[in-house]
């Protein structure tokens, strides 16, 4: 069971997402019609986040992974639909284990949510586009990114 709750008034989620780089693109989730945003999805009940991230590479993309580090923690507000929703986000850098999945381009996957499927594209998206306003949400985790530095950072953003 999914670490999200929702009732009349909000929404809380609990997410992590993974950075995957390789050589100077990083791969990125968009559903169709709509914003980049970093692959990943909510931790289970019980299990860590480092699973989740593992199990969500697996489940969306049919990749293998290992987690490196947490890069930064998110506050992040933003419309879930008619409700508010206030999340708490957890990014690791991650790295490929196998080599089956392009390593180029746009591939296609889906996700899950609320027991609908969710038709996703999974883009390489050069980091130079990042640098040219290529927009990835959350915004605010973009600089941490691109300028990686030795400390765990730590964001709010507002959509809201």
């Amino acid at each position: 069971m999914d670490i999200l709750f929702k009732n009349d008034d909000f929404v809380f989620s609990y997410r992590v997402g993974g950075i995957l780089i390789h050589e100077g693109k990083i791969l990125l989730q968009r559903p169709k019609n709509d914003n980049y945003a970093i692959i990943g999805g909510h931790v289970a009940a019980m299990e860590t986040s480092m699973e989740t991230l593992k199990r969500e590479f697996e489940e969306e993309i049919h990749a293998k992974i290992e987690v490196d580090n947490l890069l930064a923690i998110g506050e992040i507000y933003f419309p879930w639909g008619k409700r508010p929703c206030h999340q708490i986000s957890l990014y690791y850098n991650v790295h490929l284990v196998d080599d089956n999945i392009p390593l180029d381009g746009v591939f296609h996957g889906y996700d899950e949510l609320d027991n609908e499927r969710i038709d996703l594209d999974f883009c390489w998206v050069p980091l130079e586009d990042l640098k040219k306003g290529t927009k990835v949400y959350p915004l605010e985790l973009i600089p941490y990114i691109l300028e990686p530095g030795k400390e765990i950072v730590h964001f709010v953003s507002k959509q809201i």
